[in-house]
């Protein structure tokens, strides 16, 4: 029989491109096509309008606000905040990626470049860098071309508003009418140095997703083979379950441990970070050893393939993500969870998402325990009587 008409090489040409088309859509078809939209940020309008030498009111805040709010083509859903504590509170909770900051001396500082002595005001972009890398990014740049659009607007404003009445004027105030406020950057909730860009919480969390499912596979195939019958099939089960949770205990642990010893992860809360990686690695050792003990090892694909179609997810904000990803994959990744919780204990001390995280991994562990115990009464084919026999 010729070599290409075996049945395995007809089977392997079925499966090479079967890998292709399901992993390039789990590593590719989120990503390709993402692009910002309708990215949260927070605008704090504390302007004050001045009165200008004729008797009228210049708002430049008003002005600027309206401009901002005209820019069709923006990826920005601004959120109007009416002050400084509420805007800490936003940020706080992860509700935006940053901050545009029009100060309440923004009417008369740019009033005084008409002046002998111009005073400009400071706008002050805040970034919430805890967030997410790519969308802070994307925030950032934004920012700073609307800042410099409505810059030079202004500037070109009140240079035709001068020159209806004077041909010449200071070197200095002419220096001022070219920058009408000052620019300044802010970062909130750092992430620390060696922390990937912000983007650790989710290298632990998928690297504690992939030692879990070692943990499970071998516990698995250790319990198949110590247990026989239903009695001692049950202590085989608590076993396996017992052993399981100390094993992930003492990875999450090391792991941990690792990333701040060995490579210099800064942490600020290192127990409550524990306790958490602890949660999260119980949650999944418990959901994976259930599917494993109800399907079998061919679960183990099923594992695979969410660990894959998870990591551009987990790594990329929503806003940036197709409506499509958000919906089928996105809304219910456990992994996505998991992350956004380490992230609000690492970078926001506990604020934001980490109720929802808990809650969700809670369920996943009484879940994956309920299962995993109940996979003792699942029906089981007799035993083949041994060739000695």
């Amino acid at each position: 029989m010729s070599f290409f008409k075996m049945k395995t090489a007809r089977i392997g040409f079925v499966v090479v491109f079967v890998v292709i088309l399901v992993f390039g859509l789990a590593l590719m078809g989120s990503v390709l096509s993402a692009k910002p939209q309708n990215l949260p940020v927070a605008l704090v309008v504390l302007d004050q309008p001045a009165t200008l030498p004729d008797g009228s009111a210049l708002a430049v805040g008003e002005m600027v606000k309206e401009k901002l709010k005209g820019i069709a083509e923006l990826p920005v859903k601004w959120v109007e905040v009416s002050s400084e504590a509420d805007l800490e509170t936003q940020l706080d909770e992860q509700k935006v990626y940053g901050a545009l900051v029009l100060p309440a001396d923004l009417s008369s500082g740019v009033a005084s470049l008409q002046s002998p002595s111009p005073k400009p005001a400071t706008v002050r972009i805040v970034l919430n860098e805890g967030t997410n890398a790519q969308a802070v990014s994307a925030v950032r740049m934004i920012l700073q071309q609307v800042t410099n659009t409505i810059s030079s607007q202004l500037s070109g404003q009140l240079l035709g508003q001068i020159g209806q009445h004077t041909q010449q004027m200071p070197v200095s105030a002419a220096n001022a009418l070219l920058h009408p406020f000052q620019l300044t950057e802010q970062v909130v909730h750092p992430a620390g140095s060696n922390n990937a860009n912000g983007s650790a919480p989710n290298l632990l969390v998928q690297i504690m997703w992939l030692a879990c499912m070692v943990a499970s596979a071998f516990l698995f195939v250790t319990a198949r083979q110590h247990g026989q019958n239903r009695r001692s099939l049950a202590s085989t089960v608590a076993s396996q379950l017992t052993v399981g949770v100390l094993l992930v205990t003492a990875a999450s642990a090391f792991l941990l441990w690792m990333a701040h010893a060995w490579y210099g992860m800064a942490i600020a809360q290192l127990g409550a970070t524990w306790l958490y990686l602890w949660l999260m690695a119980v949650a999944f050792f418990l959901v994976q050893t259930a599917l494993l003990n109800w399907i079998g090892l061919p679960s183990m694909l099923l594992l695979v393939l969410i660990f894959f179609f998870s990591i551009p997810v987990i790594g990329m904000p929503q806003e940036l993500l197709p409506q499509v990803t958000v919906d089928w994959l996105y809304s219910w990744t456990p992994l996505r969870y998991a992350a956004a919780g380490l992230r609000s204990i690492m970078y926001f001390a506990g604020k934001g998402t980490l109720s929802q995280s808990l809650y969700v991994l809670a369920g996943m562990a009484a879940a994956g325990l309920i299962l995993a115990a109940l996979a003792v009464f699942k029906p089981r084919k007799a035993a083949r009587p041994s060739v000695a026999a």
